[in-house]
Order: C-alpha cells, then sequence, then structure tokens
C-alpha cells in the first residue's frame, strides 16, 4: 500500500513538472549587443571606461555649443542649475580635501567640483545623461574633452591638457576632494552591523502633514506642463500641472498615468516636439527660464518680414547676443520641417 501512495504521488509531481509554467515563454535572452549598450557605467578603479582623448580646446567647443545655456561658460550656471565649477583652491588639490566643506565654513554655494571625490564619476554621469535634451549623444572622445574643460576651470588640469583613458588616474590623485568620502563599515558590508536603531513607528502611527513650501497656483503651469518635458531615458516623474494641485498627502493617491514622449513625433505636432526635444526646459510659455519665453520671442520679432525663415535658422543653428549673453544650442536633430513647424508656431504668437 505504500510503495502504491509512492508512485501515485510520483506520478502527480512528475504531470505538474511536465506542465509548462506560465512564465515560460515571456522574454528572451539579451543579446550581448543589448548587454554591451546597457553596461556602460565606470567605476572609480576605472573599469569600463573605454579608449579616447580630449582635449581642453575640443572641451570648450563642446561646451560652448551643448553646454553653456544651461550651466554658464565657465560652469558658473545660470537660474536653473547650481554651479560646477568653484569653491576650490590649490591648497585643496594639494591635500585632497575642500576646505569650504569643513564644518562652520560660510562659503554660500556647494558646486560639484567640491563634492564630488572620483573623477569617474564626473565622466559616468556625462557620458549617460548629458547634454540634457541628448543624452548619451557624445562620443568618448567629446565626454574626455568637457571633462578636461570642466577641470581646466578648477586648475586640476592646465589649459592645454588633453585627458585621455590612458592619464585619467593621475588626474584622479589631484582631484580636490579625493579623501572627503566617508567610509561607514556598515553601509559598504553586506554583514556588517548597522549603527543606527530604529525608533519610528511602526504600527497605527499618527499622521501630521505640514506643508513647509507649495509652488503658487498662477505659477503651477508657467513652463507648460511638467508632466511632458520629462527625458526619454531615465526614471519618468513630473505632476500634471494642467490640473489643480492634490489637496492631500503625496503618495495617498492613485499615481498619474506615466506620459512618455513619443520616440519621433509627427513634424506638425508642436506640443510633441517641444516635448520629445526638452524646449520648455529651457523656455517657459509665457515666462523666461535659462531663455526667453516663446510670447517674448514672438513679441520681439512681431510684423518682422521672414520672420518664420530667421526662426527656423536659429532653432536649428543656435545663436546668441539676441536675448543676452546666454547661448542658444544648436538643435541639428530636428528636420528642417520640425524646425519649420516650431518656428511658425512661435511667429503666429506661440498660442
Amino acid at each position: 500500500m505504500r510503495t502504491l501512495t509512492f508512485l501515485a504521488a510520483a506520478l502527480i509531481a512528475g504531470a505538474a513538472w511536465a506542465q509548462t509554467p506560465p512564465w515560460n515563454d515571456l522574454g528572451r535572452n539579451a543579446t550581448q549587443a543589448e548587454v554591451q549598450a546597457w553596461d556602460i557605467d565606470v567605476r572609480p578603479d576605472f573599469k569600463g571606461l573605454p579608449k579616447g582623448a580630449g582635449s581642453v580646446a575640443l572641451g570648450e567647443r563642446v561646451w560652448e555649443a551643448q553646454c553653456a545655456s544651461c550651466h554658464g561658460s565657465f560652469g558658473e550656471s545660470n537660474e536653473v542649475f547650481t554651479p560646477i565649477v568653484g569653491g576650490t583652491t590649490k591648497a585643496d588639490i594639494e591635500r585632497g580635501r575642500v576646505k569650504n566643506l569643513d564644518p562652520g565654513s560660510t562659503f554660500p554655494q556647494k558646486t560639484t567640483l567640491m563634492k564630488v571625490a572620483t573623477v569617474s564619476t564626473l565622466w559616468d554621469y556625462i557620458n549617460r545623461a548629458m547634454p540634457w535634451n541628448a543624452p548619451k549623444s557624445l562620443k568618448p572622445d567629446e565626454v574626455y574633452g568637457v571633462l578636461a574643460y570642466i577641470l581646466s576651470l578648477a586648475e586640476v588640469v592646465p589649459a592645454d591638457f588633453t585627458l585621455s583613458d590612458q592619464n585619467i588616474a593621475e588626474v584622479q590623485k589631484r582631484m580636490p576632494n579625493r579623501n572627503g568620502m566617508v567610509f561607514y563599515e556598515p553601509l559598504w558590508k553586506a554583514d556588517g552591523q548597522g549603527d543606527v536603531k530604529n525608533v519610528a513607528c511602526m504600527k497605527d502611527c499618527p499622521v501630521e502633514s505640514t506643508i513647509r513650501s507649495f509652488l503658487p497656483d498662477f505659477a503651477r503651469d508657467a513652463h507648460g506642463n511638467i508632466q511632458e518635458q520629462n527625458r526619454v531615458i531615465g526614471p519618468v516623474r513630473g505632476a500634471d500641472t494642467t490640473k489643480p494641485a492634490p489637496t492631500a498627502a503625496v503618495g495617498s493617491q492613485p499615481a498619474p498615468a506615466v506620459v512618455v514622449a513619443a520616440a519621433k513625433p509627427a513634424a506638425s505636432d508642436v506640443k510633441t516636439l517641444l516635448a520629445a526635444n526638452s524646449c520648455t526646459a529651457c523656455h517657459g510659455m509665457k515666462q523666461k527660464i535659462v531663455g526667453p519665453a516663446f510670447s517674448d520671442i514672438a513679441a520681439k520679432h512681431k510684423g518682422n518680414a521672414g520672420l518664420e525663415s530667421y526662426l527656423a535658422i536659429k532653432i536649428r543653428e543656435g545663436g546668441v547676443g539676441v536675448f543676452g549673453a546666454v547661448p542658444m544650442p544648436p538643435q541639428p536633430q530636428l528636420s528642417a520641417t520640425e524646425a519649420a513647424t516650431l518656428a511658425r508656431w512661435i511667429a503666429a504668437g506661440a498660442k
């Protein structure tokens, strides 16, 4: 009887395993090319760093064309982004620790080069995330050049320097805050002992909401719908600013629908073109951000003959001086038809 029971159980188990699990046909193995395209991070030991080289002069040309409009010609930045360069000294380079980060310092602004400890972090971020409207579009030599230009502004490297995969480890030895990282063993070791004790309430906890800052209603949609201004690459966030602000605590309501711009919008769709090319990251509809508002552009050139053609050229080729010293970077990714569509919309009043 015991033998029959065992055989019956074995047959049942065998039949269950013989059935194809529901997830068996989902997905496929990634190709080697797909893995390589995803695995582009650069570690502090420079593993993953591609071969290449870029001079300060090359970096300056790329910077002026694609970076200065958001970060300033000398890394001092504009109204939107915090400065990249500043707050470091030759003494910091010697000791590897930025004095303006010491307790009690009254230095007004913590810049990127004050805080970052590893030069690989800068290379990796520039390569993955910049420029804002076309991430991952820079070639390795251009990334080396842009980084060399940034480092030259902080006097980490000389103005005639060429940064490469061969000498970047030596440059690391001159990073102003290279000794600024603090080692906490529990955070680095998986089996380490925690250095804190959890005293937070975990059950039937009282909820007290305190609003410390908020966006005024009149400014909520000043720069267009934030939800439609996300980059295609990276996590998608942003409130739907065409709707009233939420009255309940954030997170207590259903998550908003994810809005992702189409990879290639129709050449006649102005709204989608603005979102897909991150135009509203620099230009508000009626308010100046980094560049002038679309309505200000229309008003400044109102009545000018050939305005659409003029604007289409400016959009694709960029320029500087019409609305101040902040340059408008070229937008070569736009076709002539797409640029003409945007130019026509602006010339008609940007409504």
